[in-house]
């Protein structure tokens, strides 16, 4: 296994770690908002322990009048 596949693995293993520690693992994920801050999380990896708190919103466009 390379080295950079072994650091990525880990990457994210500790970003599912603080994800967890975060409780966004728990309930249904009823909207896009709740997904995209767990997959943010994950992919921030060890960035969360250092002060990043990633959350992402989505909105809905509105219908035309």
């Amino acid at each position: 296994m390379r080295i950079g596949t072994l650091v990525l693995i880990i990457w994210l293993v500790i970003g599912g770690i603080a994800a967890g520690q975060r409780g966004y693992y728990t309930g249904e994920v009823e909207n896009c908002s709740k997904a995209g801050t767990i997959l943010v999380t994950i992919i921030a990896g060890p960035l969360n322990y250092v002060g990043l708190n990633p959350k992402i919103s989505c909105k809905t466009p509105e219908p035309s009048k």
